[in-house]
């Protein structure tokens, strides 16, 4: 694509009609319904210092997923500019529709469509630092360059929530379900019941660790299938995670397992016999750009709107919803993103500054 030379307070400052911050599945999804609704290309610019399909692509791949395959399918053919009809045939399209997989077997049909659509519209390999409306537009400031923008939608990913035990060492989550360090004769601490910390527990007990203890706060979740929805979609355990957990946790505990209450009055004493800590707690939204105009980036939780002309989607800006049993979840995942993004979408080309 052409060299950019934008001066920040030039009187012509390119501007475009919709900006999009994040490559992963939500900043895919974005791109790829804003141009099935007729936003022309030109007029799309698109934000991320490296596109190679956000988090899931550069730290989960090796993860199994708690998505069904079909759901991945839905996901890559419902945008006709992804043109997922004519990408490579990928190990997904075999696989059992109704079974999990390695998110490394998503990632990689996401990152054909991540190429097509970099090629499609303006692409800025770069971090975006601030935003600051002006003048009924944004002004997007990046490392490299400033530009206009009518519309920004911010799908920034999130990063796992820290804990803060002192005097421990911590295994960051990322490590921890790509490639354990030897942890031979430690014991190690797992805090939370996810369906990552089962992955993770599961992991740890086939290395050399003397001993493992799971820290939590709940009773484990698990989801149920029914007719048309499914109950704890979002917070229950699915897949391989699931049925370890049953055999595992709810079963006969594993040899080198133990399981400690956080409200346990012998807690901290456990933790005092562990040498290193892993928090597989949950995840929280990756800092944002500077928004000298709007604190904390509040959104709207059941149509993204942070501010007019400015949105939020995916991991970091999740939908609440309700099930017909009024359990409240946040909905996370490739097909609840593009499903989201098709509900609000509307709203959004309507609530400019």
């Amino acid at each position: 694509m052409e060299k950019r030379n934008v001066k920040e307070f030039s009187e012509h400052m390119k501007t475009y009609q919709w900006t999009v911050v994040g490559a992963g599945p939500a900043g895919i999804a974005a791109v790829g319904k804003l141009l099935d609704l007729g936003i022309p290309p030109a007029t799309i610019a698109w934000v991320d210092p490296l596109f190679q399909v956000g988090d899931l692509g550069e730290k989960w791949r090796l993860v199994s997923s708690n998505t069904k395959v079909s759901l991945f399918h839905k996901y890559l053919h419902h945008c006709k500019s992804f043109r997922y009809g004519a990408a490579p045939d990928f190990t997904l399209n075999h696989l059992h529709p109704d079974k999990t997989c390695l998110l490394d077997e998503i990632a990689k049909p996401l990152q054909w469509v991540s190429n097509h659509l970099f090629e499609a519209v303006n692409t800025f390999k770069t971090t975006v630092r601030a935003l600051v409306l002006e003048n009924q537009v944004w002004k997007v400031k990046t490392e490299q360059e400033v530009f206009g923008s009518q519309n920004v939608i911010l799908a920034i990913g999130a990063e796992p929530k820290q804990l803060n035990y002192p005097n421990l060492k911590v295994i960051p989550l990322e490590v921890a379900l790509r490639e354990l360090p030897p942890l031979t004769g430690e014991t190690v601490g797992v805090f939370g019941a996810s369906h990552s910390a089962i992955i993770i527990l599961q992991r740890l007990l086939e290395t050399s660790a003397k001993k493992v203890i799971n820290f939590y706060n709940s009773p484990l979740k698990f989801a149920v299938y029914l007719k048309d929805w499914i109950l704890f979609d979002n917070t229950g355990l699915k897949g391989e995670a699931a049925v370890w957990a049953r055999k595992n946790i709810h079963g006969k505990h594993p040899d080198r397992l133990e399981r400690v209450r956080i409200s346990d009055p012998h807690f901290q004493k456990h933790l005092a016999t562990c040498q290193s800590v892993i928090y597989a707690v949950g995840f929280e939204k990756r800092r944002p750009p500077e928004t000298p105009q709007i604190a904390d980036l509040v959104y709207n939780e059941f149509n993204g709107i942070i501010a007019p002309g400015l949105f939020g989607l995916g991991i970091a800006f999740p939908q609440k919803t309700e099930d017909p049993f009024r359990n409240v979840e946040y909905n996370v995942g490739l097909w609840k993103f593009m499903a989201y993004l098709e509900s609000v979408l509307p709203i959004w080309m309507q609530y400019g500054p």
